[in-house]
């Protein structure tokens, strides 16, 4: 099993909403890809809010085709569309994890 990781932090003055919009819409339309088995979307705790509330979203694929298939046919369009809603409120790096 593949983890696509994506670590996030949201400005304070949009983080309400943009929770509620990845819940609602973007997180339903990375499944509905049919590319990931399932995910799970945490707030990370412990850590230093000043600039902004950090949240880590994986994602959990079966094999290696399918996560590149996701990355080739769909990331680009997915992550454009929150850069379009959110603009520079938000700020995110990813990794691609395997479990062991």
């Amino acid at each position: 099993m593949l983890i696509y990781n994506i670590t996030t932090k949201v400005e304070h003055t949009i983080a309400h909403k943009w929770v509620h919009w990845m819940k609602e819409a973007h997180i339903p339309a990375i499944l509905q890809t049919e590319k990931f088995v399932g995910s799970n979307f945490s707030k990370l705790l412990d850590v230093d809010e000043t600039d902004g509330i950090t949240y880590v979203l994986q994602f959990f694929a079966k094999n290696k085709h399918h996560y590149d298939q996701y990355i080739r046919e769909f990331s680009a369009e997915l992550r454009n569309e929150a850069v379009e809603k959110w603009g520079s409120g938000f700020i995110s790096f990813r990794s691609l994890m395997e479990e062991v």
